[in-house]
């Protein structure tokens, strides 16, 4: 009864669409990348500090736990609830960067990276650099003291903190940059000022913890609170601050946090170092901490062997011993002379040591991310070769960096002596902090038992034996509360119990993390990875794919679609009634899907949920394939019809107006259960040029391929330049010098798009087919190079095609081909670009961005906007999916800019409709700017 009461009092001022109690919503938005599930009763997502205040002071008044969640990216199970979930909505990422990058305020739903770019001009950077740094945000960041490959224990969130302003339990808030704030806050809360300058007398006078403690915190550690703030400051408010860096939302929330940041050197080299075992790795460690490197990063025997046949490894790779052990060495500098002496220093450190294999410091940029995809390939291999219905683990501890070697073969006798003969070893070497990554089931008690004997192991090995922390940077959540006092003695936890009743008297807030009294908490709760299908049974549910779906603030994020059609397939084969789940997946998983694949490229294991979700649109799609055969197969007859309708739709839309002949077309795609298209006032008009190649001679030549997009559809209506994009593409290229040739029965080819995102998998490889046969036969048999106007038709076109055909996309045929023989003059203008996901997936985002930044003095890629959402039709379809995509974009629009391009037709109606100037393809820009 008091979750209804809490739902009636929040929805009284906050949107009920942003109260979920829907349970099926729930297990999809309570899931995080731990391998522990509870199912929230209500899932709040908030728009700022009023309503996080009011959410918390009304499950204060029911005596109702919450939990806060940024990204969902931990490990440890801090960010799950089976009462009341408070995640955040877009409006938290606002910044301000403060002297020249020396500072910057961030609110908690700042992702890691945007972070980085706003310093990036500054040649700054914030110091925690976690893993996960492109998907996390700064609340998770900070609240559990995140670092990073060269963050080590000097520039990490406590280090680097200048001010908070944090929200406590009982509705205080503290801004620790406002003297005003701290003033109030003395005079509202003296008793826990006093209670926290009590703990730091007593822990000054008690010789023996002040020496844990100072011990502890030279090495990374995150198990527990804070305890250094206690030894570090004297100001109350201080420790205050500190205590919540690494609090894991036990003690309050972070509204706001502002950094000193740390140098970003523009100058780097990596070297790879092999040698013969661990123990003269370490020692090369111990030699490498006395010189200038940024990071060094250790992999063990197992962790090569797993990525040996991986593309771009070294040959020798393949060849090692499982005793041999890799260093991998950074080095980055303010200058190139700089960086040249820090390698020098570095291999004449190493002149002491005999090297198995090497590879030298590089400074090309793709030579050091092949060297560092070793280490980032060590995740997915493990995810790789798990059973299905087993998860992945990662534990991260600390050594003193003096006994790294005998760390190693420890944990490495332990791995052997449980069965865990697939897990590898790897780790940040200058800070002792090691990470280890095994599989792991949870379908039976004797895998149970496994696990917590392990972990039993574990925790006497590294905190007792070696004197370490059994958790370095990711945080102690749930897994590793039961060994908080293991690790820090009886005195040392019971400080932490009384810093916890001074903050949450009342115990509300995330109950379980951290501080924790059953001993088995870790062995409870565990969470299901039943399968689903082999599309996405490697799924281990880490959120790093959310930040780039496009459909993730209308319904549901990639993550969130496999986690409900786990329970969907798991339901099934049980029994259970399935209906109401199934209704609720058809619109949140299915219909509302972009199916563009940008969450592979973000995905540790490559797994393109959208392939799931076409492959369950057959049974959806499937009543109307004779329809779309026959579209197949009289293709020009099909756009010829499409042409028409633009035409009455221009026609009508002059008679009736944009804004009525939409309502209008919207009752008729509600009487029609969803079937007819919405018309939108943005529409083109009908492309009513024929496609006709200009005579000439150049000698230079080309096969164009236009979209059926752009053969059908002309310039939107009101824009002042008439010429579709076929007209602007041929006029272009004659101006480029280029003869150019068209492949025979244009009207009729088509890459099949339409008809894959429909999950007609087998017409769309027929039309695929038929396009790769006109294309081979008119480019010479692949000797020409193939513009294609659009460049979701270039990335499909790629991807289905056998022969070797040169396929480009307008920017990157641009770049090769029409502007060594172009005069091109930036143009006076300010201009948006959207880089299109995929662009986005043929790796061509900085091709578009050179492109247009050579044709207009100032360019705006609008940020947030990773896909427009529109998918092919999906924007007549389901415009509220483009709409959600690209709420972002209208407030981003400069004032001076009347103009945005892209290289994508129907994606261009979303945007000319969502941000109030006309969007074109990219040539325009090129023509406008370009002369023989």
């Amino acid at each position: 009864m008091s979750y209804a009461s809490l739902v009636a009092t929040l929805t009284e001022r906050i949107d009920a669409e942003r109260v979920l109690t829907d349970p099926s919503l729930c297990l999809a938005y309570g899931t995080d990348a731990s391998f522990y599930r509870l199912l929230p009763k209500v899932v709040l997502r908030l728009d700022g500090l009023d309503e996080v205040l009011f959410a918390m002071a009304s499950c204060r008044a029911l005596g109702l736990p919450f939990t806060f969640r940024a990204a969902g990216t931990s490990l440890s199970g801090q960010a799950v609830s089976d009462s009341v979930l408070i995640t955040l909505s877009d409006k938290w990422r606002g910044h301000k960067v403060w002297q020249q990058g020396e500072r910057i305020s961030l609110q908690p739903g700042v992702i890691g990276s945007d972070a980085n770019r706003y310093l990036a001009p500054f040649l700054r950077k914030i110091g925690p650099d976690p893993a996960s740094i492109d998907s996390c945000k700064i609340g998770g960041i900070v609240a559990n003291n995140a670092s990073g490959m060269c963050c080590g224990t000097a520039q990490n969130s406590y280090r680097t903190l200048d001010t908070l302003t944090i929200a406590l339990s009982d509705g205080t808030v503290l801004d620790t940059s406002s003297p005003e704030s701290v003033a109030a806050f003395r005079k509202r809360r003296p008793e826990l000022l006093a209670g926290l300058s009590a703990l730091r007398q007593e822990v000054l006078a008690d010789d023996t913890l002040s020496a844990l403690i100072r011990h502890k915190y030279r090495l990374k550690n995150t198990t527990g609170y804070a305890l250094n703030a206690l030894v570090d400051f004297e100001d109350p408010i201080d420790i205050l601050a500190h205590l919540m860096v690494g609090s894991e939302g036990t003690l309050g929330f972070i509204a706001e946090v502002t950094y000193r940041t740390v140098p970003d050197h523009p100058h780097k080299a990596t070297a790879l170092l092999v040698f013969a075992d661990v123990e003269q790795a370490s020692q090369a460690v111990s030699a490498l901490a006395k010189t200038e490197v940024s990071a060094v990063e250790l992999m063990d025997g197992r962790s090569l062997k797993a990525v040996a046949d991986k593309p771009g490894m070294p040959g020798f790779v393949a060849g090692l011993s499982l005793d041999a052990t890799a260093l991998l060495v950074d080095c980055r500098a303010a200058s190139l002379t700089g960086l040249e002496a820090q390698c020098q220093q570095v291999m004449a450190a190493m002149a002491a040591f005999t090297l198995s294999q090497s590879v030298p410091f590089s400074t090309d940029p793709k030579a050091q991310a092949a060297l560092w995809g070793i280490r980032k390939g060590l995740f997915p291999a493990v995810g790789a070769v798990r059973e299905t219905g087993t998860t992945v683990i990662i534990e991260d501890v600390a050594f003193p960096v003096e006994e790294l070697a005998s760390g190693v073969r420890a944990l490495q006798q332990l791995f052997d002596q449980h069965g865990y003969h697939e897990a590898l070893l790897f780790g940040h070497a200058l800070a002792g902090n090691l990470h280890f990554v095994f599989t792991q089931g949870f379908g039976s008690d004797a895998e149970v038992k496994r696990y917590g004997a392990f972990m039993d192991a574990v925790a006497e090995l590294v905190a007792v034996r070696f004197g370490g922390s059994l958790k370095a940077e990711h945080g102690t959540g749930r897994n590793m509360a039961p060994y908080v006092e293991l690790e820090w003695g009886p005195a040392g936890y019971q400080l932490m119990q009384r810093i916890k009743a001074l903050f949450d008297p009342e115990g509300l807030l995330n109950p379980g993390v951290i501080i924790n009294p059953d001993p088995a908490a870790h062995l409870k709760d565990l969470k299901p990875l039943p399968a689903a299908d082999p599309l996405v049974d490697a799924c281990i549910e880490c959120g790093f794919c959310e930040v780039v779906c496009p459909s993730r603030t209308l319904s549901l994020s990639p993550r969130q679609r496999i986690v409900l059609y786990r329970d969907l397939q798991q339901r099934r084969r049980e029994g259970q009634g399935t209906e109401t789940l199934a209704a609720l997946f058809e619109y949140q998983g299915l219909d509302t899907c972009a199916a563009t694949g940008l969450c592979a490229e973000r995905c540790p294991v490559g797994i393109n949920t959208g392939s799931l979700v076409k492959t369950l649109r057959q049974d959806k799609y499937r009543r109307f394939e004779p329809i779309a055969r026959w579209t197949a197969e009289h293709f020009g007859a099909t756009t010829s019809l499409v042409k028409t309708g633009l035409r009455l739709g221009a026609a009508a839309q002059a008679v009736l107006g944009g804004e009525r002949l939409e309502k209008l077309s919207d009752g008729v795609n509600r009487l029609s259960g969803g079937r007819t298209p919405r018309w939108l006032a943005e529409m083109p008009k009908a492309n009513g040029a024929k496609v006709q190649a200009p005579l000439a001679h150049f000698g230079r030549r080309v096969l164009y391929m236009p979209s059926c997009a752009s053969r059908v559809m002309g310039q939107q209506q009101g824009n002042s330049e008439p010429r579709s994009l076929t007209d602007v593409t041929l006029s272009l290229l004659q101006k480029a010098g280029f003869d150019v040739a068209l492949p025979e029965h244009l009207a009729s080819l088509c890459c099949g798009m339409p008809y894959d995102s429909k999950g007609m998998g087998e017409l769309a490889a027929s039309k695929a087919r038929e396009l790769e046969a006109a294309l081979w036969q008119a480019s010479e048999q692949g000797r020409l190079p193939v513009l294609m106007d659009t460049s979701p038709c270039a990335l499909r076109s790629i991807e289905q095609f056998e022969m070797p055909l040169a396929i480009f996309e307008p920017a990157s045929f641009a770049m090769e081909y029409l502007l060594p023989h172009l005069k091109v003059e930036p143009l006076d203008e300010t201009v948006l670009l959207h880089i299109t996901c995929s662009a986005r997936r043929m790796g061509q985002s900085e091709q578009l961005l050179a492109l247009a930044k050579a044709c207009a003095k100032r360019v705006v890629v609008p940020e947030h906007i990773q896909c427009c959402g529109f998918a092919g039709d999906k924007g007549f379809s389901t415009p509220e999916l483009n709409a959600a995509s690209l709420a972002p974009l209208a407030e981003q629009v400069p004032a001076d800019c009347k103009r945005g391009f892209s290289n994508s037709r129907t994606c261009e109606i979303g945007l000319s409709r969502h941000s109030g100037v006309p969007y074109q393809s990219l040539l325009y820009l090129l023509d406008d700017a370009s002369r023989p």
